[in-house]
């Protein structure tokens, strides 16, 4: 099953250039294999859509691959971030346009949510292969932020030119700072005596949120209650 779902995946990849991820891109690519149309259909319940998925999350875990066999020891932790969304970005290097045509399927208001779960599951894949182990709040402010980073430099990307897309790293290194800044004077803020009080309502906001798997139950992406 899984050598059939690779299969139809690397055959559509030639359609989506011209039909996108669309039922023309789905047929091609199940004639193109061979594969029978019922089991195609089992595999891929929901065709082109369940194709992009696919795409997106062989992405993921190619990234992921990379990034934990790399030697990154040396790196600062900001930098080795910036390491992931690299390797994220470089894994589809070859088929950019599939990832244009996804970004415009997953834009669709009946596809948002599931490209903005996608999103989430890159960001996390990253801090997880870091290693990352925070709790309560901060699990889910490291992701969203990421989130935003990543689906801008994705952005980005996408209409980088630039020779070995060297303007796309440099706006992932300003995105990165920027993001660094904030944890700066977040850290500045709660060293204040007095803007810590002023914060002390939100901050124990925040700290009502657990980590998956921690027994609070949230409706955020990636938590999984409990019960």
């Amino acid at each position: 099953m899984d050598d059939a779902k690779t299969k139809i995946l690397d055959a559509s990849l030639p359609h989506v250039t011209f039909d996108g991820w669309s039922k023309e891109t789905f047929d091609a690519a199940v004639r193109d294999t061979g594969i029978s149309a019922a089991q195609a259909q089992a595999i891929y319940p929901r065709g082109a859509v369940d194709l992009a998925v696919a795409f997106h999350k062989r992405g993921d875990a190619q990234m992921v691959e990379r990034l934990t066999s790399a030697s990154l020891l040396s790196m600062r932790f900001r930098d080795r971030i910036a390491a992931g969304v690299r390797y994220r970005l470089e894994a589809v290097a070859g088929d950019k346009d599939a990832v244009r045509r996804g970004t415009s399927l997953f834009a669709l208001p009946t596809h948002a949510a599931e490209g903005a779960k996608l999103i989430w599951g890159t960001a996390d894949a990253i801090w997880t292969a870091l290693g990352d182990d925070s709790q309560d709040h901060n699990w889910y402010t490291k992701r969203a932020t990421l989130s935003a980073v990543y689906g801008a430099t994705v952005l980005f990307w996408l209409g980088d030119d630039s020779e070995d897309h060297a303007a796309t790293w440099a706006f992932l290194d300003r995105r990165i700072d920027n993001v660094m800044q904030v944890e700066k004077v977040k850290a500045q803020v709660n060293a204040n005596p007095l803007a810590s009080k002023l914060m002390a309502g939100p901050n124990w906001l925040l700290s009502q949120l657990k980590a998956p798997g921690s027994g609070f139950s949230s409706d955020l992406p990636g938590h999984t209650n409990s019960k």
